[in-house]
């Protein structure tokens, strides 16, 4: 071929600034495009050999070198795919690939978004001109009778092209750095991007130094054809074996294979387990994974491992690995990968992503939101039928998958749609139920009847008529406790009734079961310090609950003198327990409206829960502190009784202020003084 000189087919020069400044935002990508195109060569000519079409040579090894050199400031990519003839270096190089150039420049020129900027038009060969001043193609085509060609550009609109001296079929390309990407040739850095993108390229890649100088010790029943001896080092005594110190190997960086692309058959725990470790760094079992396995209506690989949290206060940021036939292609894309699963960690590997040219950025397509459906789906079917089939395994795992589910509940409909009946709830004794378990009805305990209390006295068994059926029951309430140790008080009242909660601690729950409340309608969801329900209380008669109103008018006189607490509520019942003096509740709708205004509050501002709207101090006449209130109001010790009565039943509910707490203190030891006269 005689030699050719040409302007390249772009009909402007400002194609290539336009190239190395907005082609691709990470600019060490250039690696990943052109390992990229060695494999898609390598691919298409085993392709071609499965067609009958060409003959790989005996013993052919699919591979890609890529070999830096820090004194001649180069790095060149070598494949041994189908290569190329010079008419395809002139269709696939010369003229970029793409029409309309000019309708292009003049759409683009002015534009700085970075990856939006070249679309569909496949220039992944040009990113080399963001890093070099010249780039080089050493080519052979497959083709029999094909020339080896030779091009070369210093990264303006001019090129030569002529016979070259490749004598393998397949493709070297050279970058000649410029000055300022020399970083480029280091042998660190390169293996540093490589491991990046190409960790799991389906094609062998190696790493070498050119010129080197090091050396490897191997066995002498180790050594390969292309290995270059530079010292046979004798066994130091009978029985050892011959060793070899030879010029290091070229060292491969990736694995072809990776566990996604297997079936998961063939896949064992400790696979799962050494991939998890491998990918994420993470020595910390996770609790189980999900392996993603599908060819239709789309081809998507992938496995999502739930890891497991140490604290409610630890980071729930996970990391999902996005690739496009085993190239890495980003981190946590949301288009692709559901927002709440992104708090876990795993690969998915679609290679029917619509991507444009820098492959970090899709294009607005449809698909992409049934690839997230899918996804979502697949991690629901998997979840509900451990809860069906391994019901055990599945508790085991609730305390800490919990956090990741409801988010998904909170952020994806049809994911909650879903999971709503196999979301669990651990009661008061630790046992979990679904939600329709937490629903069911339970029959009154007959044995209600002959209950007694701490005193061995008889307590009064609560008659319910049919037609009496409260307001609660007919909304199927569902207690909670957000704080074991800070609500025992309760807890313990509930036990004694024989009533159920659950414990719902993390900080999650509570826009959860808004949720639930939203979505299901009669379900309602009442933390246990809302309201006394008639289950707690004495069955009294008319002319009683008469003369106890008339009491609890003038104990609201009192007690709001001696506290000075205006806004607090005071109630007088007989409830059944009579250990219990005074506890303190507050409505549900005001408790979460004023857990809401706390999280928006204004830095500075007093949002704290108690001293608002909404709470009532409700005392039991049946307890002789308040019977000694009552018979004795204007007595010299009541108001230190009110104030301390007060407090008990506010500490049930979060720790007192300092100076709360400094008066309690204080008041409790003049209480002990009076007891010890």
């Amino acid at each position: 071929m005689a030699a050719k000189k040409g302007s390249l087919s772009i009909n402007s020069e400002n194609i290539f600034p336009i190239i190395k400044k907005w082609l691709y935002s990470d600019h060490d990508i250039f690696m990943r495009e052109l390992i990229s195109n060695g494999c898609d060569a390598i691919t298409k000519l085993k392709k071609l050999d499965m067609m009958g079409e060409y003959t790989l040579e005996d013993g052919y090894k699919a591979k890609i070198s890529v070999v830096v050199n820090p004194e001649a400031k180069t790095l060149s990519f070598t494949d041994n795919g189908l290569g190329m003839t010079a008419e395809e270096v002139d269709e696939y190089i010369n003229q970029i690939a793409f029409s309309g150039a000019t309708d292009f420049i003049e759409k683009y020129k002015d534009k700085t978004n970075d990856d939006q900027i070249i679309g569909h038009f496949g220039l992944g060969f040009y990113s080399a001109f963001m890093v070099a001043d010249k780039v080089t193609i050493d080519t052979l085509s497959y083709k029999s009778e094909a020339k080896a060609v030779h091009w070369e550009c210093d990264g303006g609109t001019e090129f030569t092209m002529e016979d070259g001296n490749k004598d393998g079929v397949g493709t070297t390309i050279t970058l000649y750095l410029n000055e300022d990407c020399y970083e480029f040739c280091n042998e660190y850095r390169a293996r540093e991007i490589i491991k990046k993108y190409c960790s799991f390229m389906p094609t062998e890649v190696y790493l070498s130094k050119a010129n080197t100088t090091e050396t490897q010790t191997i066995k002498a029943d180790e050594l390969q054809e292309n290995d270059v001896v530079v010292e046979t080092i004798a066994p130091e005594k009978d029985g050892d074996e011959t060793k070899l110190k030879i010029t290091k190997r070229p060292e491969l960086l990736n694995d072809p294979a990776p566990l996604w692309t297997k079936n998961p058959s063939e896949c064992e725990k400790e696979d799962y387990l050494a991939f998890y470790r491998k990918v994420f760094n993470d020595y910390k079992e996770p609790l189980f994974w999900i392996h993603l396995n599908m060819d239709y209506p789309f081809n998507l690989k992938g496995i999502l491992y739930f890891p497991k949290i140490n604290t409610e206060y630890e980071s729930l940021e996970g990391t999902i690995k996005l690739y496009n036939n085993q190239v890495f292609i980003a981190d946590n894309i949301k288009e692709v990968i559901p927002e709440f699963l992104l708090l876990l960690k795993g690969v998915i590997d679609c290679p029917d992503l619509p991507l444009n040219v820098s492959r970090s950025a899709l294009q607005n397509d449809g698909f992409v939101k049934k690839i997230s459906d899918y996804i979502t789906k697949k991690v629901a079917d998997k979840l509900s039928g451990m809860c069906k089939t391994q019901k055990e395994e599945y508790e085991k795992y609730w305390d800490d998958i919990s956090p990741f589910i409801k988010f998904g509940c909170l952020k994806d409909d049809k994911f909650c749609e879903k999971m709503t009946d196999y979301i669990l709830f651990k009661n008061l004794d630790d046992i979990y139920m679904t939600l329709p378990e937490c629903l069911e009805v339970k029959p009154i305990d007959t044995e209600e009847e002959n209950a007694v209390d701490e005193n061995g006295e008889k307590v009064e068994a609560e008659i319910v008529e049919e037609e009496e059926t409260t307001e609660e029951a007919k909304e199927k309430v569902i207690y909670y406790v957000t704080d074991p140790v800070q609500q025992s008080q309760y807890i313990n009242m509930f036990r004694k009734a024989k009533m159920d909660a659950v414990v719902l601690t993390h900080n999650i729950d509570q826009p959860f079961i808004s949720q639930l409340e939203a979505k299901n309608e009669g379900i309602k969801f009442q933390r246990i310090d809302a309201d006394l329900t008639d289950a707690f209380k004495a069955k009294t008669s008319a002319k009683v609950a008469e003369e106890l109103k008339a009491q609890e008018e003038e104990l609201s006189k009192l007690f709001k003198k001696v506290t000075k607490k205006d806004n607090v509520a005071i109630k007088l019942e007989k409830l059944k327990n009579k250990e219990v003096s005074s506890v303190i509740t507050l409505s549900e709708e005001s408790r979460r409206m004023q857990d809401m205004m706390k999280m928006y509050a204004a830095s500075g501002m007093d949002m704290g829960m108690f001293g608002k709207e909404g709470q009532t101090l409700v005392l039991n006449a049946n307890n002789k502190l308040v019977q000694y209130v009552l018979e004795n109001r204007d007595g010299e010790n009541v108001s230190l009784i009110c104030e301390q009565l007060y407090d008990l039943a506010l500490i049930q509910h979060a720790p007192l202020d300092p100076e709360a707490m400094t008066k309690f203190v204080n008041r409790t030891n003049k209480i002990m003084l009076l007891l010890a006269q």
